[in-house]
């Protein structure tokens, strides 16, 4: 499922525990772990585990797990069910 997959990728860059996070609500910088240096992280664990190369443009967007999640539908990545 890729929203699992996505989630994986947030936990893996930013040494996270997945069962403590409030998905709906993560966003850059509201988490000392989400710094600019764990984004370039976050940005590769993402772009490995989705197969993509984000653009320049996406990756300063990505601000939250929220925006994540709308970027990658544009790479035709499907959060369905």
């Amino acid at each position: 499922m890729s929203v699992d997959r996505l989630k994986d990728a947030y936990i893996e860059a930013l040494d996270l525990d997945g069962a403590v996070i409030d998905w709906d609500s993560l966003e850059y910088r509201s988490i000392e772990q989400w710094d600019s240096v764990a984004h370039m992280e976050l940005v590769a664990e993402i772009e490995e585990a989705f197969g993509i190369m984000l653009d320049t443009e996406d990756v300063l967007a990505l601000s939250s797990f929220k925006e994540a999640i709308r970027i990658l539908t544009n790479y035709g990545v499907s959060f369905d069910g």
